[in-house]
């Protein structure tokens, strides 16, 4: 199975200390609380080609809010306006993008001074990957044995890498069984969400997916897709989802910034029926965010297409 065309790839540029600067001299010393706590908070953006070789990209402005949400939640300083912070993942995209491939952002913002909540300095950094256009291929997946953490405990609401420690775990076990996604219950022993992305699941036409509650990240891409799928008719339901409603269930995706919508052709080597209601929504999203069918559900930030000098 190949790798996630992220791993593979070794930008020239990322974007730290306020501009775009060479990729492999970006550290980190060996005693900040970014490298000995993984203190961070990040989110991760997705830019499109558009008809008239502009480039633009998917709610700048609803990622800086929510990377602010959870900034504030582990006291991390985040003082960047969202003027700063559209301009900061323009450079980047312009300082790497190529003609024929769109492009996903990891925002990650690090402690990089300070000890324990006192004296904390952060610093925002950007690293840009390119990513394949068009819908991706369904994938095979299975439920973990690991559990989503409460809000008690490891709180889901924050998107920080320490958070993604169980997905990592899931990770591991999935690669075991051959898949490369799984999906996490929650401590009740429903439907919580997949690794890194939120889940869709389809019973008799409705399109259901689990509240924040449950233990789902509060997901933009599910936002648009909701309001997507309202204005195709389509039943958007979120409530919670019991592990039996996923056997039976007539089809399911995981869905994301990174994985637009990913179809499952199969959990724990049960197969799913034929994918036409997400597939509506999939052809629909696509054509909102390469600016075919625009949408206000998906906002996109446009700049015109920049001659790159290396």
């Amino acid at each position: 199975m190949a790798l996630p065309p992220t791993r593979l790839q070794v930008p020239k540029w990322a974007f730290y200390q306020g501009e775009v600067r060479p990729y492999l001299d970006a550290k980190f010393h060996i005693a900040s609380e970014a490298v000995v706590r993984g203190l961070n908070v990040f989110e991760g953006l997705k830019g499109f080609w558009q008809p008239d070789g502009s480039f633009g990209l998917l709610a700048l402005p609803r990622h800086w809010k929510r990377m602010r949400q959870s900034a504030k939640l582990l006291h991390i300083p985040f003082e960047m306006s969202l003027e700063e912070w559209i301009d900061a993942n323009h450079a980047i995209v312009e300082a790497l993008y190529e003609p024929e491939r769109n492009m996903w952002i990891r925002a990650t913002l690090y402690v990089t001074e300070g000890h324990w909540g006192e004296n904390t300095v952060s610093d925002l950094v950007l690293t840009a990957f390119h990513y394949p256009k068009g819908a991706p291929q369904p994938i095979h997946t299975g439920v973990s044995t690991w559990q989503r953490a409460t809000d008690q405990t490891v709180p889901y609401r924050i998107k920080t890498s320490t958070n993604y420690q169980v997905a990592r775990l899931a990770k591991i076990e999935g690669r075991e069984r051959g898949y490369p996604e799984m999906l996490l219950l929650n401590q009740h022993g429903r439907l919580s969400e997949s690794i890194g992305s939120a889940v869709l699941v389809v019973r008799d036409g409705t399109i259901l997916t689990p509240p924040y509650w449950e233990g789902a990240i509060e997901s933009i891409t599910v936002d648009i897709l909701e309001a997507l799928a309202q204005d195709l008719g389509i039943p958007f339901q979120r409530r919670p989802i019991d592990r039996t409603e996923l056997i039976i269930a007539d089809e399911m995706a995981v869905t994301g910034t990174m994985n637009d919508i990913i179809p499952i052709a199969s959990l724990d080597g049960m197969a799913f029926g034929p994918q036409s209601v997400l597939k509506r929504l999939s052809d629909r999203y696509f054509a909102a965010c390469e600016g075919r069918a625009p949408h206000p559900a998906a906002d996109l930030s446009i700049r015109p297409r920049v001659v790159r000098k290396d």
